[in-house]
Parts: structure tokens; C-alpha cells; sequence
């Protein structure tokens, strides 16, 4: 037997250097075109400098909800929650919206008072709640007439 069938081919580096050298040439080329400005000009895309959630495109009104104080049950040494929040609305829906606040905040009470303190505690809970809470706010306003819930203050103590 002979030893050339033992040995493995050694591959050419050829390939991957070319490829290399490719990819970096590409990637030096699109970050000079970025800052240069060479893709403003792409159908549909923004400038950087202007803000995207321009309010003169989308007039919003916000309308302010008392503060509630929801007692907890203090087993765990939490015995209340304190917590404020702000309604996004359309501003020809604020008067009405403000009208039902009395409603809006009775749903909000109740629904703080169903949820266990392990959940309130909880720091990544806050995305869920106030989830949950928008979307009973938007039930009893009524549809289109609540964009967001913007809580201000959610302290337990």
C-alpha cells in the first residue's frame, strides 16, 4: 500500500482569504455609504434627525387619572400600592373619555386588588400589567377612544 491514500488532502486557503477580504470590503463599502448619505435618498426612509412620533402628524391629548392607594393583604410586609397613570387619547375624544374616568378607575381598582403581590413584585410584571389594564380601559371606553396607559407611579410600600 502506498502512503498517498493514508494522507488527507490538504485544501487550499485560497477560498476563504478571497472571502474575507470580500466581506470586509463590503462592510467598510455600506458603512461609508451610511454616513455619507447615500441611501437618503431610498424611497421611505427617514432622516435621521427627524423625530419619528412628530405630534403635528398625530395630535394626541393625555388625560390625567387620580392616584389610587389599592391595600394589599401584608403577609409579605407590602400593605399598599400606590399608583398614577395617564390616558393617551385622540384629543376629540378627551371630554368623553374624561367623563367615564370614575368607571375607568373603578376597573382599575379592581383589577389591582385581583392581582397577587408576587406578580406586583415582580419587575419584568409591569410590561403584563399594564397590558391588562389598557386593554380593560379601551373595553370600558370604548373602541378607538384610548390609544395607551402611561403609568406615572406604581410604588408598593
Amino acid at each position: 500500500m502506498s502512503d498517498e491514500t493514508d494522507a488527507p488532502k490538504k485544501g487550499t486557503k485560497t477560498p476563504l482569504v478571497i472571502g474575507l477580504v470580500l466581506a470586509l470590503i463590503g462592510g467598510a463599502g455600506g458603512f461609508f455609504a451610511v454616513q455619507k448619505g447615500a441611501t437618503d435618498h431610498v424611497e421611505g426612509a427617514a432622516p435621521m434627525s427627524e423625530d419619528v412620533h412628530d405630534t403635528d402628524q398625530m395630535a394626541v391629548a393625555f388625560v390625567a387619572l387620580d392616584p389610587l392607594i389599592v391595600s394589599l393583604p401584608s403577609a409579605q410586609g407590602r400593605e399598599h400600592l400606590r399608583f398614577a397613570a395617564q390616558l393617551e387619547v385622540a384629543p376629540e375624544h378627551a371630554a368623553e373619555v374624561e367623563a367615564i374616568k370614575p368607571r375607568i378607575i373603578d376597573v382599575l381598582n379592581g383589577y389591582l386588588r385581583a392581582v397577587e403581590i408576587a406578580h406586583l413584585e415582580d419587575p419584568s410584571a409591569l410590561v403584563r400589567l399594564r397590558a391588562q389594564m389598557l386593554r380593560r380601559v379601551q373595553v370600558v371606553a370604548g373602541e378607538g377612544r384610548i390609544r395607551d396607559l402611561l403609568i406615572m407611579e406604581f410604588v408598593l410600600s
